[in-house]
């Protein structure tokens, strides 16, 4: 599913299997996880993509695939039209200023033996963008850009908590100018109070700088907040896209309508009358996903016609993606 007007990034049917191997003393394949299975969606310059899922569902894999820190197996990701599947590395270099992350964990992300100065400068290092007061000037900049301070510079990861070095994170990823940044779970490792601080953090830097994101997470209500649309995933694959709004108020898949059943709400008349919908078992293997839709087996609506056919994402109206053969409220 595509909004109006050209797309900034563009993803097509992208695909990442990791294969598995086993004999020795010649390794063979003998399978794959399909970890990221046939994925398609756009965003917009200046828009917020949300990607929801539940833990295991290749949200990630998306992301780091998406910046070709993972190989795809196949399909296409086109930056302002160009496709950069087919590039070299050298080629792609230039790309990689356009493109940014910003890892899930904060305190893993940064390496313990570099200080926040050498962290935030060694991409400018790398694309050449200044050296000697230049480059400090920058990198005082982008430390006041996410609220730190000038001496914060000479000090080492271990000095700060948890949401200063996500802001260094953050910093890191503005080093070389973007137009669009990866936000794999950015806020899944902080305090809730530390949570509001970095997203208002990002949504004020999205107005003054105009950056797309793909902003990956669990908290459903915190991707409301942020997320012009909403892509929800499960094993591999997307199986409901729509604005969210239209995404809180009509979903239309069942694993839609599970997800959200499970997001708190705090008002205890409606809290106490809701439905809440517990999924049975636990997904399937990604190495082996169910035939027909990958749904079905813990599906409460499922048919035979889920068991023999695969439903594809198609558009039900309002610029609204459902991947199921029996849409909720169709």
């Amino acid at each position: 599913m595509t909004t109006q007007g050209a797309p900034l990034v563009e993803v097509k049917d992208l695909k990442m299997h990791f294969p598995i191997t086993a004999g020795f003393p010649i390794p063979r394949q003998v399978g794959a996880v399909k970890a990221v299975d046939g994925v398609s969606f756009s965003i917009q310059p200046g828009e917020t993509l949300g990607l929801v899922g539940e833990s295991g569902c290749g949200k990630t894999t998306v992301g780091r695939t998406l910046l070709r820190l993972y190989p795809p197996t196949a399909g296409k990701v086109l930056y302002d039209g160009k496709d950069l599947s087919t590039l070299r590395e050298k080629d792609f270099l230039p790309y990689r200023r356009k493109m940014q992350m910003i890892f899930q964990d904060p305190y893993a992300s940064l390496d313990p033996r570099m200080t926040c100065g050498d962290i935030i400068g060694e991409a400018i290092d790398i694309h050449n963008l200044g050296s000697g007061k230049e480059r400090m000037d920058r990198i005082y900049s982008l430390l006041d850009l996410v609220g730190l301070l000038p001496e914060h510079a000479s000090r080492f990861p271990h000095e700060f908590s948890g949401g200063q070095r996500q802001r260094i994170g953050i910093a890191r990823a503005l080093a070389v100018e973007p137009n669009f940044i990866v936000c794999d779970e950015p806020i899944s490792a902080l305090d809730v109070s530390i949570q509001a601080q970095v997203v208002n953090l990002m949504e004020d830097l999205q107005d003054k700088l105009g950056l797309a994101y793909l902003f990956i997470a669990h908290d459903l209500s915190m991707v409301k907040h942020i997320s012009r649309r909403i892509a929800v995933m499960y094993l591999g694959r997307i199986v409901e896209i729509t604005d969210s709004d239209t995404l809180y108020a009509r979903p239309m898949h069942p694993y839609t309508l599970a997800l959200l059943s499970a997001v708190p709400i705090p008002d205890p008349v409606v809290e106490g009358t809701r439905q809440r919908i517990i999924l049975e078992g636990d997904p399937p293997s990604p190495v082996n996903p169910p035939s027909g839709c990958r749904f079905r087996t813990r599906c409460p609506y499922a048919k035979e016609k889920c068991k023999e056919e695969d439903p594809k994402l198609i558009e039900v109206g309002g610029n609204h993606g459902v991947a199921c053969h029996f849409p909720v409220g169709a």
